[in-house]
């Protein structure tokens, strides 16, 4: 492609993924977010949440100057305290819908204009259909609220159901039957895909990105491992482009932004700016944040010069 990418989506990056030690919301927030900012190559940025008032605040500032579209990874408050949006016990899913409620607040204030969350596990009792009702409700519940205050789209991203995470949902088309649900009374609810979790939810790149098309407003691209003598690699661990075993490099990145093309998301109105591709990528033990972002940035820069 001779064009550049900023004609047609802005590059982000997953703040806590590619900089692991501020994931639960504490850390040195700052002082990488304005590694991110910093940089040029991108157009986007994904936060979470920040527990300090003061460091929020602050955040919301460099967003704002850096000139930047901003969405809100609600996954990480939702995962790191074990968070159900379909939990069977009601008082533990009122715990998981007052925190995504708690990150739409903390997306506002942050000029997010996307928030992005996962279902929760596979329910141990086996009944799928009973635990798509409670999530359905949960969402509808978050979505509602985030209308309230603006403009806040709420996204559901899928995950593997029997690897690594094993959510609900999940299987792309399961995820458009439930999004089929949710905007049934609230608009402002979409899906996220993953090019990382691709590979575990055993379906093709096209599939994916073709079923989930009428409701796609963001996406991941990532790498990732089956292979379990990998040790840390293994499972939804986002690991660096080109590593050993990992089953997308630039070949998968390529098909992942032809078949976006396709479709036409980056033709489509969508609650960002532009249409956002971010990266998500983790260093794994002992590898540095920064040459782990660099070659990510490598990868999707000879990727775009193929299609």
């Amino acid at each position: 492609m001779n064009e550049p990418i900023a004609k047609y989506f802005h590059t982000g990056i997953i703040h806590p993924m590619a900089y692991p030690q501020v994931m639960k919301g504490e850390g040195p927030i700052l002082e990488t977010l304005k590694k991110i900012l910093d940089d040029e190559y991108f157009g986007a940025v994904e936060v979470t949440w920040m527990k300090d008032d003061a460091v929020r605040a602050e955040a919301a500032k460099m967003l704002k100057t850096a000139h930047v579209d901003v969405v809100f990874a609600g996954q990480p408050p939702l995962l790191s305290q074990k968070l159900d949006l379909n939990a069977a016990d009601s008082t533990e899913r009122q715990k998981a819908v007052d925190q995504c409620k708690n990150s739409v607040d903390q997306a506002y204030e942050l000029g997010a204009k996307i928030l992005a969350v996962l279902s929760g596990p596979v329910p141990a009792d086996g009944d799928k259909a009973a635990a798509v009702d409670r999530l359905a409700d949960s969402l509808i519940q978050v979505c509602k609220y985030a209308a309230s205050k603006g403009n806040l789209v709420v996204s559901l991203e899928t995950f593997d159901y029997d690897i690594d995470k094993k959510c609900l949902i999940g299987p792309t088309s399961e995820a458009v039957a439930l999004a089929k649900r949710v905007t049934a009374e609230c608009q402002n609810f979409g899906l996220t895909v993953d090019l990382s979790h691709q590979p575990m939810l055993n379906e093709s790149i096209k599939h994916m990105i073709s079923t989930a098309a009428p409701y796609l407003v963001h996406t991941h691209i990532g790498n990732c491992v089956l292979d379990e003598c990998q040790g840390p690699a293994y499972g939804d661990q986002h690991p660096a482009f080109g590593c050993d075993c990992g089953l997308n490099d630039v070949d998968e990145v390529v098909e992942f932004l032809d078949n976006l093309m396709e479709i036409g998301f980056f033709n489509k109105d969508l609650p960002t700016s532009m249409p956002v591709v971010s990266f998500e990528v983790k260093p794994l033990p002992g590898e540095d944040s920064d040459i782990v972002v660099s070659g990510a940035k490598r990868v999707l820069n000879e990727a775009w010069a193929r299609l």
